[in-house]
């Protein structure tokens, strides 16, 4: 409860929409490229057969465990030092998977917007 009359408690309020900011647009935008990124490994780093079963469960696998943890609405509430390596995790899975098709900078460079794209929405959750 606040402690004054005036103060507003922090969460949002019945019936109204959070703020979106620049931040979560990039982090959207990093989490779908990380999703596109394991599904594009799939179908091309594996043999036919595979392929079709990787390019499906790999990032179907990284979304059911977004949405467990990381997700603004995640099914589990876990500590948040959990869910940023959660996070971190699946951003390194797909620069890897950049890396490992020959696209090393392509991987690097997702890489380091990826995880200063996190630093600053991590930041901001805290706050």
């Amino acid at each position: 409860m606040p402690d004054k009359p005036d103060q507003t408690p922090a969460t949002t309020e019945a019936g109204t929409v959070p703020r979106i900011t620049g931040i979560d647009i990039l982090a959207f935008l990093c989490e779908l490229f990380a999703f596109a990124s394991l599904a594009i490994w799939g179908f091309v780093a594996w043999p036919f057969p595979w392929n079709i079963v990787f390019g499906i469960a790999t990032p179907v696998v990284a979304i059911v465990v977004w949405a467990l943890f990381v997700s603004p609405r995640a099914v589990l509430a876990v500590h948040p030092f959990v869910r940023g390596v959660v996070e971190l995790l699946v951003y390194v899975s797909a620069t890897i998977a950049w890396w490992s098709l020959g696209a090393t900078w392509v991987g690097l460079i997702f890489g380091v917007v990826a995880v200063t794209v996190g630093v600053f929405a991590g930041r901001r959750r805290f706050a």
